[in-house]
């Protein structure tokens, strides 16, 4: 108690300087409705960039979760802009048959399927760079999946799946091969990476009866049987003829920045068994 009154005693002046301010505010506060008015305003706008401030925090610590639910929301939307597109498809072939068919059959029937994933490890620096995702087998994840970003940018394929997890062969590796084609024309090539730029892959193949510019979109030709027809791959930066000059390589900048891959769309083929098999048996045979 002693010691209560004592440290009282050392702050009387500053604790009656807080009153008396106190006091004097109050009084001016209810001095005049414009000076009652002036005031709450200014609380109001204290209050309210308080507010805001804490809703940017929680909102930046909701993003994460946002992006996987925009990610998710793509796939279900790819997937039924496919069904819509295989019944137009086969609408044009065989009315009767398709007006009879409901949207469950539409859905066994559809060549794509789509499933989204998290990136949680992604290599760039290596020549043989490969990508982790948080999706395997029991998620329907499949090796030889098609893996594009939420705006359909071209990624890479599911190279080997575990039950919980799954690693893709990206674009950023120096085995990785596909066919692509400039956007408008139908001539296609080769698509690989040199191991330099994590920005640029190479088109190798193209024949120079191919017509396009610096700048245009390069896109999967839809030959190999990982992509669809259409996936963007990036745009023509520049080109030259080849050694024999019978054809074009071109230098294509990356629609997908690998260096930020985060939320990622996977696509399977799920006519992909049944032509794999049926090639390999014309091989056999001959």
């Amino acid at each position: 108690m002693y010691k209560l009154i004592e440290f009282i005693r050392r702050i009387y002046v500053v604790l009656l300087f807080i009153l008396i301010e106190a006091i004097a505010l109050n009084y001016y506060a209810r001095s005049s409705f414009y000076t009652q008015a002036k005031i709450l305003a200014h609380a109001n706008s204290v209050t309210g960039a308080l507010q805001q401030s804490i809703f940017s925090l929680r909102h930046y610590f909701t993003l994460r979760s946002e992006n996987e639910m925009l990610a998710q929301r793509v796939a279900e939307l790819e997937n039924t802009l496919t069904i819509y597109r295989e019944q137009e498809r086969q609408t044009q072939t065989d009315t009767l048959t398709m007006a009879a068919m409901d949207s469950t059959m539409l859905a066994s029937l559809s060549q794509y399927r789509y499933t989204t994933a998290r990136v949680i490890s992604n290599t760039i620096n290596s020549s043989h760079n490969f990508i982790t995702l948080n999706r395997g087998r029991q998620h329907g994840v499949l090796v030889d999946m098609a893996v594009v970003t939420p705006d359909g940018a071209m990624v890479g394929y599911v190279l080997e799946c575990s039950e919980r997890y799954s690693i893709v062969m990206p674009m950023l590796n120096t085995e990785f091969r596909t066919s692509g084609k400039i956007s408008g024309d139908e001539h296609f090539g080769s698509i690989s990476w040199d191991g330099t730029s994590p920005h640029r892959v190479q088109m190798s193949e193209l024949t120079k009866y191919s017509e396009f510019e610096i700048g245009d979109e390069v896109i999967a030709s839809g030959l190999s049987q990982y992509f669809p027809e259409g996936v963007r791959i990036g745009y023509v930066e520049s080109l030259k003829e080849n050694e024999n000059h019978t054809s074009y390589d071109v230098e294509i900048r990356l629609a997908a920045d690998m260096t930020r891959l985060s939320n990622v769309i996977l696509i399977e083929n799920t006519n992909y068994t049944e032509i794999y098999e049926l090639e390999n048996a014309a091989r056999s045979s001959h």
